[in-house]
């Protein structure tokens, strides 16, 4: 199995047809009706079921398709690792990040870095932080931007500051009052919508205060969750910096008064792996930032 057959493989896969894979390569169809023939018994595997009308892949054709994208893009990031020599003041950085981080953090970091090292491009994904460190265990980036906790053992990190957790609900189901600040009972009669990462937390923290919360949705969108929150059907209970995820929306916000409640956003990358000159670069920027704060 070579790179040669694993992108005969991926045109198969996302044309569904090997006539117009075949198109696509710029080959003959029996010659790439042979390499996939080749592929499988190399295996030993069935990688696609055939039919009159279109391919279908089967179970070990969609993991051979998604380790093989894997792979040509590990190749890619290899050939340009292998030329960067230039101090990183040319080439691409990878980064993935959770949503928050990818609307608000991550656009005044990379201007801020982009006009110090303006010929350095950017690849980023936006994903929650379980995928963020596959990616990362992968090789298919370098920086993640994660939610603690994280494996010290594994990763190398920078810290951003605690974020305190925010109640959010639209004008019907906001308190009258309007608090900047409520106590965690003040919660008690409303129905909850939380990112199921943090449910054990919030739960947790609702009991400590004597009542078990009334949990409407466990969410792992972001946005959604604001979303729902927005149409009234409940109280979301977010760290701040979501604040401003979504522009011209209608809710109202207060802050939880509960120490252990808070959350913390991280810069990490892999100990002990390669580091592009862009992205050392680029953690010397982040920590330089930090240390203004």
């Amino acid at each position: 199995m070579d790179i040669k057959q694993l992108t005969y493989f991926i045109s198969i896969a996302e044309e569904g047809n090997i006539t117009r894979a075949a198109e696509r390569l710029h080959i003959a169809q029996p010659h790439l009706s042979n390499q996939l023939k080749l592929l499988e018994d190399e295996l030993g595997v069935m990688l696609v079921k055939r039919t009159t009308r279109r391919i279908k892949l089967t179970n070990a054709g969609e993991m051979l398709l998604h380790r093989a994208k894997q792979m040509l893009e590990l190749r890619d990031r290899t050939i340009k690792e292998l030329k960067d020599f230039n101090e990183g003041l040319q080439g691409t950085l990878s980064i993935g990040a959770i949503s928050s981080a990818g609307d608000i953090l991550l656009p005044n970091w990379i201007y801020n870095f982009h006009k110090k090292y303006p010929n350095i491009d950017f690849h980023i994904r936006e994903c929650d932080t379980h995928e963020v460190l596959e990616l990362l265990n992968n090789g298919l980036i370098e920086v993640g931007i994660i939610r603690t906790p994280l494996n010290s053992e594994l990763y190398e990190s920078i810290l951003l500051p605690d974020e305190p957790m925010i109640a959010a609900a639209n004008e019907n189901m906001f308190w009258r009052d309007e608090p900047k600040v409520i106590d965690m009972k003040d919660l008690s009669s409303k129905p909850l919508l939380m990112h199921r990462r943090y449910a054990k937390m919030i739960i947790e923290a609702c009991e400590q205060s004597g009542f078990e919360p009334r949990v409407l949705g466990k969410i792992e969108d972001t946005r959604a969750i604001l979303l729902w929150a927005n149409t009234g059907m409940g109280v979301a209970i977010i760290p701040k910096d979501w604040i401003g995820i979504i522009p011209n929306i209608n809710l109202k916000y207060a802050q939880i008064k509960k120490s252990s409640l808070k959350t913390r956003t991280a810069i990490v990358w892999k100990k002990g792996e390669y580091l592009s000159a862009a992205a050392k670069h680029f953690l010397e920027n982040c920590k330089h930032f930090m240390d203004k704060q």
